[in-house]
């Protein structure tokens, strides 16, 4: 790894012996894990070894050495001189070989990242079985999971501002590694508590890559750069957590998807090097010779900024007016806002509802986990080619258009899930291939798209807000699996149907063209010049 990281943190030597510490406080719970060969792994009600109690306590210690070693120096972030400075990468700057680098390594994170919560429905089974409880006791383990994911999007935005782009995907990797004991926990309770860490780390990957990309990429290659890795990650996190399992689990058991967290976050570790820090975070930071080299190495620019929240672009139009008074709500913006959350609303139903409640509905209805897990992870094979379809046609053909086709063909495969629960026979992989389809297609492009349709003063909340309801829908959905409500798929399908309708509606009537536009242009097509002083 590049240790340039390191020239102005606390210590290199404490972040690598907390990885150490973590690693070496995971292992000591393998033979746990492995005493159980001889009995499908089955681990319920044996005790906790007292090898298994210092681990934990090496991990928690591990997480807070890193943590320290990637701090910012005292003298490092008292240097402020340049905080008040854009990074950006001009219109016509091309891609280069660090561009491609860059999105290969954060395509491998976003799939890693995507990967754990995808999880999620593969264990469900296993632990019904295993733990011998219901499965609204179960479902506490991806509401916590959820719970635990809202949560790190919020700090480890903060955690990013302080510690820089690069160190958060370094942390949030030590935090992957740590909660691989989930695999040898015997008691439900503990994997309830993981899961809320897992969470945790896993909620702040897709906003620090996003933030990395927007500060690297050349405007003309930004949106189909982040529609694309975005895609990729989703599809390949699912595709990757479908296949293991069904490789994996008829032999190794559930346990396993947990067990995978060390070596993927050992993985990311591994590609430190290839992912470079935020060059504004290090102007911000007094590092500018490193800056510069970012900068060069990515042909981006620098520039400083005029007023708050205001930017001057080289070569561009400067805007200097504030927009008063403007919010997500405000009357011009209220049919785009509803439009959206509704939509995050009902992909947060789809992906952490349905779709964990697809695989033990699919062993209920007789298919063997091995099999219902191959089902899933065909469907997901199916789907993975369209990513490239719909940053093809979010780039090159409408960005509304683009995002409204994501939301039909997610409400055609919930139409074909209510069909074959009215009939008998039929194969249930194309239409979980169109589910995984949309919602994929549809969290790939809503963020992005969000980002490019408000005003500046407002883009980071309203981006906020939506990727807020994407987690607010799962919630929802694992509420009724608490509650023990959990309907039959054809009726939890036709329920979502509802809000898809509706949300399909409103983004017809209030959706705007972004494609090809400049977001200053944008900003002022946005609300009207009487809201504008």
């Amino acid at each position: 790894m590049n240790h340039r990281v390191f020239l102005d943190r606390r210590g290199v030597w404490a972040f690598w012996l907390g990885c150490m510490a973590v690693t070496a406080g995971v292992l000591l719970h393998i033979p746990m894990f492995w005493m159980g060969r001889n009995n499908g792994f089955v681990l319920y009600g044996m005790p906790m070894s007292s090898s298994m109690i210092f681990g934990m306590y090496l991990i928690i210690a591990g997480v807070g050495l890193a943590a320290y070693g990637l701090l910012p120096s005292k003298a490092s972030a008292n240097a402020q001189a340049n905080l008040r400075v854009t990074v950006v990468a001009p219109e016509d700057a091309p891609l280069g070989r660090a561009h491609w680098t860059l999105m290969m390594a954060l395509v491998v994170a976003l799939i890693i990242d995507v990967m754990k919560p995808a999880s999620l429905g593969f264990t469900v089974p296993g632990m019904i079985r295993e733990y011998q409880t219901t499965r609204a006791h179960v479902s506490l383990v991806p509401f916590f999971a959820l719970i635990g994911t809202a949560t790190g999007s919020i700090l480890w935005g903060i955690l990013a501002d302080l510690y820089g782009r690069k160190a958060a995907i370094l942390l949030s990797a030590v935090v992957f590694i740590g909660t691989s004991i989930c695999g040898a926990m015997p008691s439900l309770n503990w994997n309830i508590g993981m899961c809320f860490l897992m969470g945790f780390g896993a909620g702040g990957m897709l906003p620090v890559t996003y933030a990395l990309l927007a500060e690297t990429m050349p405007s003309k290659h930004r949106g189909w750069a982040l529609v694309l890795i975005g895609g990729l990650g989703a599809v390949g996190g699912y595709f990757a957590a479908s296949g293991f399992s069904a490789l994996l689990v008829p032999t190794l058991s559930w346990r396993i998807l947990w067990l995978l967290n060390l070596p993927t976050g050992l993985i990311l570790l591994a590609m430190g090097g290839l992912i470079p820090e935020s060059a504004k975070f290090l102007l911000a930071r007094g590092r500018n010779a490193e800056a510069h080299a970012v900068m060069a190495r990515f042909g981006t620019v620098s520039h400083r900024l005029v007023l708050p929240e205001e930017e001057t672009h080289g070569g561009g139009q400067s805007h200097h007016t504030p927009m008063l008074g403007v919010t997500v709500w405000t009357p011009e913006l209220i049919g785009k806002t509803a439009a959206l959350t509704i939509a995050a609303l009902s992909w947060g139903l789809i992906n952490f509802g349905l779709l964990l409640w697809m695989p033990n509905d699919l062993v209920a209805k007789g298919y063997s986990m091995g099999v219902s897990s191959k089902l899933l992870a065909e469907s997901a094979l199916i789907a993975f080619p369209t990513v490239f379809l719909c940053t093809y046609f979010y780039s090159r053909w409408s960005t509304k258009w683009a995002l409204a086709s994501m939301i039909t063909i997610s409400l055609l495969g919930l139409i074909w899930v209510l069909l074959l629960e009215t009939r008998i026979g039929g194969s249930p992989v194309f239409p979980i291939a169109l589910l995984i389809i949309g919602s994929n297609g549809v969290i790939a492009i809503l963020l992005p798209y969000a980002a490019e349709c408000y005003p500046m003063k407002i883009r980071g909340r309203a981006t906020g807000l939506v990727a807020a309801c994407t987690k607010g829908g799962g919630v929802l959905a694992q509420i009724l699996s608490i509650t023990a409500l959990v309907p039959t798929l054809g009726l939890a399908a036709a329920m979502i149907m509802v809000p898809v309708v509706i949300a399909l509606m409103l983004f017809l009537r209030y959706g705007s063209e972004t494609r090809g536009l400049d977001l200053r242009h944008l900003e002022h097509a946005s609300v009207p010049a009487s809201r504008t002083a």
